[in-house]
C-alpha cells in the first residue's frame, strides 16, 4: 500500500467548480471623467434581458460646490431616474426592457468644470438546472453558493466604503486648496493696505510739517 494517500472522490473540486459557475455574472464600468462648464456627456449599457438589475453610482470630486445633474433613460428615452444639484447618488433598479439604457450627466447651468467619479454596472444571477449526476452535489452547492454570495456582498460594502472615502478625499483636498488660496490672497491685500497706510501716513507728516514750516 501507498505511503501517500490520494482523495477517494473529486465531488468537493467539482462541487467549488459549480459554485463558481453558479456565482453572479457582473458587467461594471468604473469611469473618472472630467465634464466641462456648460457640457453634456452620457454613456450607455446594454441590459440582454428583462429583470436584469442596474447599478448606477456617481460622486462629483471637485469643481464647484461640487453639484451635477443627471438623468437615466430606458431604451424608449423613458426618465426612470433624474436629479438637479446634486453632489452624489447610488441607485439600482430592475431593467424591464431589453436594450440600450442612457446615463447623462449635464454641467449645462453651471460655469465650473466638474470631476466626476461613476459606476454602471449591469447584473443577472443565471441558475444551472443540476443534471441527474450532480444532484448528490447539490449540498455542497448551496452552501459554496451561499458562502459566495456573502463574499460578494462583503466586497461590494468594502467598495462602497472606498468610494465614500475617496470621494471625501477629493472635496475635503479642494476645500483646502480652495482656503490656502482664500489666506494668499487675504495676506496680499492685506499687505497692499499696510502698504498704502504706511504711504498714506508718510505723506500726512510730510503735509503737515510743511504746513507748520510756512
Amino acid at each position: 500500500m501507498s505511503p501517500f494517500s490520494y482523495p477517494s472522490s473529486p465531488r468537493p473540486l467539482v462541487a467549488l467548480l459549480a459554485a463558481l459557475l453558479l456565482a453572479v455574472q457582473v458587467q461594471a464600468t468604473a469611469l473618472t471623467t472630467l465634464l466641462a462648464a456648460n457640457e453634456r456627456s452620457c454613456y450607455y449599457a446594454d441590459v440582454d434581458g428583462a429583470g436584469e438589475k442596474v447599478g448606477f453610482y456617481f460622486a462629483v470630486q471637485s469643481g464647484g460646490n461640487f453639484e451635477i445633474d443627471y438623468v437615466v433613460m430606458d431604451p424608449d428615452d423613458k426618465v426612470l431616474l433624474e436629479g438637479v444639484a446634486e453632489k452624489q447618488g447610488d441607485y439600482i433598479f430592475t431593467a424591464n426592457k431589453v436594450g440600450e439604457y442612457s446615463f447623462c450627466f449635464e454641467n449645462e447651468a453651471y460655469t465650473n468644470d466638474k470631476l466626476l467619479d461613476f459606476d454602471i454596472m449591469v447584473e443577472s444571477e443565471p441558475r444551472r438546472t443540476l443534471s441527474a449526476q450532480q444532484q448528490p452535489l447539490k449540498e455542497h452547492t448551496s452552501a459554496l453558493e451561499e458562502s459566495t454570495y456573502k463574499i460578494s456582498g462583503l466586497l461590494s460594502s468594502v467598495t462602497r466604503t472606498q468610494k465614500y472615502f475617496h470621494t471625501r478625499h477629493h472635496r475635503n483636498f479642494s476645500t483646502v486648496l480652495s482656503t490656502q488660496s482664500r489666506i494668499f490672497w487675504f495676506t496680499v491685500l492685506e499687505c497692499v493696505i499696510i502698504i498704502a497706510m504706511s504711504l498714506l501716513q508718510v505723506w500726512i507728516l510730510k503735509t503737515f510739517f510743511s504746513r507748520s514750516g510756512r
